[in-house]
C-alpha cells in the first residue's frame, strides 16, 4: 500500500516545512499530540486513500499546541502566510481569538460542510458573522467519573450519582471521604478548569455577545462560583500542584473526578477494571438554565486561506471527517476520541459496553451528553479571564467574601483583556 502519512517532528526552536516539491495529492497539517491528534489524522489519511484516492499523502507536522498558536500569531500579525499548512488544529478556547484577530486568514466552510450533522456547541464556537470556519473534531464533553466500589462502600448506589446538584455532590463527597478515608476529588488551586466546566453547564460565559466582560452582575457566574467555593471549603478534596499530580491521583488517591472524556485513557491506565463508573456532571442548581452537561477542552480543524489546493482539502474533510461513520468508530476504539459528528453515535463502537466501567455503555452515554452541551461564545480572552479567576481562588478557599472575589476577578480580567 502507498504510504499515505508522513510525520515530521519539530523541536521548539525549529521552523520551516519539509524540503522538496509537494505531491499532486498532498496536504500539510499542523497539530499536537502524536498519540491522539496525529494518530487520528493518520487514520483519516488511510480512510481517504481507501475511499478512492490511492495517491493521497498527508504530511503531518508535530508541534506543541502553544508553539502552533505562536507561529500562527507571529506570521499572521506580520501579514505573511508563506509556509503555513493547508490544515491546522486549533483549540476551541482559542478559535475566536484567531478568527476575529485575523479576518481573511481562514477559509469559511459554511457552504462546504453540512453543519446540521454536528454538535451545535462545536459549530457555534467556530462561527463569526454568520460564517462557520471549522471542521469539528474532538469533543471535550464532560462526565463525572467515580469509583463505584468506594461509592458503594459509603452506602450509595449508581442511581444516587445520577442528575446531581453540586450541593448533593458535596454531601456525597464528604460522606465518601469520611467513610473510606479517600478524598472525593483532587484539585489544583491554580487551575480553574472545574469552574470552567460548571459555568458552561449554565449556558453562560465570561463575555457578552459584543465581547465585553460578563462577570459582575452575571448571576450564573456567581452561582457557579458559590458552588465552587463550597467545594474549596469542604474536606472532600485533595490538593495537587500539577497536571502530572492530578493524573497520578486518579490511580487510587481519589474517589472521583469531573472532567472531559479524554481522561478515559488515564483512568484506564490505573488498571482498576470494574471499579469505575461514569455519570452526568452535577448541575448548578441556582443557575436559571443549569444543566448536567458541559465541555472542557476540545479542538477542531481549520483551513488556511493560503492553501493551494482547497478543493482537495474540502473533499478530504468531507469524505472522512464529515461523513465516514466507520472512521469515527476506529478513532474511538484506537484513541478514545469522541468526535462531534452526531451520526457516529449509531456505530457499533459507540454501542459497545465497556467492562472497565462495569459494563456501562460509556461511549453511548458521552455521545448522548455531547448533543446537550450548552453552546457559549468563548470570545478571544478565555485564558486571560481564567488567569484572573485562578488568582482569586486561594482567598475563596480561605473563606473570602464571594462578591469581593467577583469584583477582583472582573477588575483583573479588565486589565488582562485590554
Amino acid at each position: 500500500m502507498t504510504t499515505v502519512f508522513r510525520r515530521s517532528l519539530f523541536a521548539s526552536t525549529a521552523v520551516g516545512l519539509l524540503a522538496g516539491p509537494a505531491l499532486a495529492q498532498e496536504l500539510t497539517v499542523w497539530a499536537w499530540d502524536p498519540n491522539f491528534n496525529g494518530a487520528a489524522m493518520e487514520a483519516a489519511a488511510a480512510a481517504y486513500q481507501e475511499a478512492g484516492h490511492p495517491d493521497f499523502v498527508l504530511d503531518y507536522q508535530e508541534f506543541a499546541r502553544e508553539e502552533i498558536e505562536q507561529k500562527l500569531q507571529t506570521q499572521l500579525a506580520a501579514g505573511t502566510m508563506d509556509g503555513l499548512p493547508d490544515i491546522v488544529l486549533i483549540e476551541d478556547y482559542s478559535a475566536q481569538k484567531f478568527l476575529l484577530s485575523f479576518p481573511g486568514a481562514f477559509q469559511p466552510l459554511t457552504d462546504v460542510i453540512d453543519y446540521s450533522g454536528f454538535a451545535d456547541y462545536k459549530v457555534a464556537l467556530a462561527t463569526v458573522d454568520g460564517e462557520t470556519y471549522s471542521m469539528p473534531f474532538d469533543s471535550g464533553v464532560t462526565g463525572l467519573f467515580y469509583r463505584s466500589d468506594l461509592i458503594e462502600q459509603a452506602g450509595f448506589t449508581a442511581e444516587d450519582m445520577q442528575d446531581l446538584t453540586w450541593d448533593r455532590f458535596i454531601e456525597i463527597g464528604e460522606a465518601v471521604t469520611e467513610a473510606t478515608g479517600t478524598p472525593m476529588i483532587s484539585l489544583d488551586i491554580d487551575d480553574p478548569g472545574l469552574f470552567v466546566v460548571m459555568l458552561q453547564s449554565t449556558g453562560s460565559w465570561f463575555f457578552n455577545e459584543d465581547g465585553s466582560l460578563n462577570i459582575e452582575g452575571n448571576e450564573d457566574f456567581r452561582a457557579a462560583l458559590a458552588d465552587y467555593q463550597q467545594i474549596l471549603q469542604s474536606d472532600m478534596w485533595k490538593p495537587v500542584n500539577s497536571w502530572a499530580e492530578y493524573q497520578a491521583s486518579l490511580a487510587g488517591d481519589v474517589a472521583s473526578t469531573v472532567t472531559g472524556v479524554w481522561i478515559t485513557g488515564t483512568i484506564k491506565a490505573a488498571e482498576m477494571p470494574g471499579q469505575w463508573a461514569v455519570a452526568p456532571i452535577p448541575r448548578v442548581e441556582e443557575a436559571a438554565n443549569g444543566t448536567n452537561y458541559s465541555n472542557l477542552g476540545g479542538s477542531s480543524w481549520y483551513v488556511l486561506n493560503s492553501s493551494d489546493d482547497k478543493e482537495l482539502v474540502y473533499d478530504f474533510l468531507n469524505t472522512v471527517w464529515g461523513s465516514d461513520v466507520d472512521f469515527y468508530q476506529d478513532i474511538l476504539v484506537g484513541q478514545g476520541a469522541v468526535g462531534s459528528l452526531l451520526a457516529a453515535r449509531e456505530g457499533d463502537a459507540y454501542q459497545t459496553s465497556d467492562d472497565y466501567f462495569g459494563g456501562q455503555p460509556v461511549w453511548q452515554d458521552f455521545s448522548s451528553w455531547l448533543g446537550q452541551v450548552p453552546a457559549v461564545d468563548y470570545g478571544i480572552f478565555t485564558y486571560e479571564v481564567r488567569s484572573a479567576i485562578a488568582s482569586n481562588l486561594p482567598a475563596l478557599a480561605d473563606g473570602g467574601d464571594l462578591d469581593e472575589a467577583i469584583g477582583n476577578i472582573a477588575a483583573e480580567a479588565a486589565v488582562l483583556t485590554q
